[in-house]
């Protein structure tokens, strides 16, 4: 098992190699929002589901890609939701 430490240091491909649970929104007017709770800030929106999904895989990429190279914090793992 790997510690902290060691997940501190895998690869960007690693991270982006991850599959984070989202929160998916429909909004009254149409559309739709879709949130990573596990990568703070970390959300999107989109005419049409699909469109959401494409755009929060960017915004996801973008997250991850920022923090990382920014060394400042770890970049979370992912959480076991379940949905219901």
């Amino acid at each position: 098992m790997k510690t902290n430490s060691q997940l501190e240091h895998q690869s960007l491909e690693y991270y982006l190699s991850l599959k984070y649970p989202m929160s998916i929104y429909p909004e009254d007017d149409g559309g739709y929002t879709v949130i990573i709770p596990d990568l703070p800030g970390c959300m999107s929106q989109g005419e049409t589901l699909e469109e959401a999904l494409e755009n929060i895989n960017e915004a996801r990429e973008l997250w991850i890609e920022t923090v990382y190279d920014s060394g400042k914090k770890p970049i979370p793992l992912p959480s076991k939701r379940i949905a219901i």
